[in-house]
């Protein structure tokens, strides 16, 4: 089992089962996370407008070099585990990667119908660059030159069907027990949420575990799914390589 610490960077999209996730790792007891670190980076740098954005720069600051510091850095908490949820559109071009080969790299995935009606529900006009299926793909491909291993990838819809076996299967993958606690978790905000939680966190709030996968159809104006045909073939890019238990 691995005993030197361990930082895993889990790159998702938004509306993913990424808070979810985050919420499994840190009920393991032996796990610090990390709510999108680069998110206030991103804010300042983009001048995209998102719900609370005054309130996530001044909280997570604008400092990319002194953020990756801490990615890379002690483990807060002096625990074994630095889980990081990161959104794949955070890093943006200007910054450099070198950073990365001293992460355990994961790619969280999910269809992009279903990405573009839950970000469409919370913010209008989406693109293809604000659910990051663009950016995931350069980043995997980056990941895998970088290190010469191809990283694990997760499917946010084959995980929910058995939450259980994926766990175990990932655990495995990063060479950590699984434990069962990081299938339920106290309902509720905990300290560990961003600012921007109360905008766009409400059904992890509301959540003791990983909810049942129910095969949804979705309504998408044209525009919709215009952009979701565009990020298919970056989702089927990934989809190839994801962890079969």
């Amino acid at each position: 089992m691995q005993l030197k610490p361990l930082r895993i960077a889990m790159w998702s999209g938004p509306r993913n089962i990424s808070t979810a996730m985050m919420r499994a790792f840190e009920n393991r007891g032996d796990c610090t996370v990390w709510d999108e670190p680069l998110y206030g980076y991103y804010l300042d740098a983009t001048g995209i407008e998102h719900p609370g954005a005054a309130e996530v720069i001044a909280d997570q600051g604008t400092d990319a070099a002194a953020i990756i510091a801490r990615c890379i850095g002690d483990i807060p908490g002096d625990r074994p585990i630095f889980y990081q949820k990161h959104m794949t559109l955070h890093l943006l071009p200007q910054l450099e990667r070198g950073w990365l080969a001293a992460l355990a790299n994961c790619f969280l995935i999910r269809e992009p119908e279903a990405v573009i009606a839950s970000y469409a529900a919370v913010r209008a006009d989406v693109t293809l660059a604000d659910i990051g299926f663009a950016q995931q793909a350069r980043l995997f491909e980056q990941v895998r030159d970088m290190t010469g291993e191809i990283p694990m990838v997760i499917d946010s819809r084959e995980f929910l069907l058995d939450p259980e076996t994926m766990l175990r299967a990932i655990c495995a993958r990063l060479d950590i027990e699984f434990v069962t606690q990081m299938l339920h978790w106290p309902r509720g905000p905990r300290a560990s949420d961003g600012v921007w939680a109360k905008y766009w966190y409400d059904s992890v709030w509301n959540s003791t575990g990983f909810a049942p996968y129910r095969e949804k159809t979705y309504e998408l104006r044209a525009r919709e799914r215009q952009i979701a045909l565009e990020a298919q073939p970056y989702y089927e890019q990934l989809y190839h390589h994801r962890l079969q238990p």
